[in-house]
């Protein structure tokens, strides 16, 4: 079984900049492909950026260039550092573990954190 915790959402104006990070606990974590997904009220959640256990990145391009993912398997840490922030970025963001491909999530969800973009 896997934990995903979420931190560091919040409101920010546009053109700034959060943090977000991804604690998980649990079996073989740093194997697993993790990735952060967002969700709008009245839309279907979106995958963001993806890494693998070796590092490799992928990222959606709403986002590319923006976004950057990255992760600390010796802290089983996943950041994903959001610059650039524009007002449709306002969504729920997800952390994900366990995904196989790009596109299919994983099993495992944290509980969500609030990112607001408003000025």
């Amino acid at each position: 079984q896997v934990q995903l915790v979420e931190s560091g959402g919040g409101l920010v104006q546009p053109g700034g900049s959060l943090r977000l990070s991804c604690v998980a606990s649990g079996s073989i974590v740093s194997t697993y492909v993790m990735g952060w997904y967002r969700q709008a009220p009245g839309k279907q959640r979106e995958l963001l950026a993806a890494i693998t256990g070796g590092g490799n990145t992928n990222y959606a391009d709403s986002v590319r260039g923006r976004f950057t993912i990255s992760r600390d398997n010796a802290k089983n840490t996943v950041v994903l550092q959001m610059n650039s922030l524009k007002p449709e970025d306002t969504a729920v963001y997800y952390c994900n573990a366990g995904s196989t491909a790009w596109g299919i999530a994983g099993d495992y969800w944290g509980q969500g954190t609030q990112v607001t973009v408003s000025s």
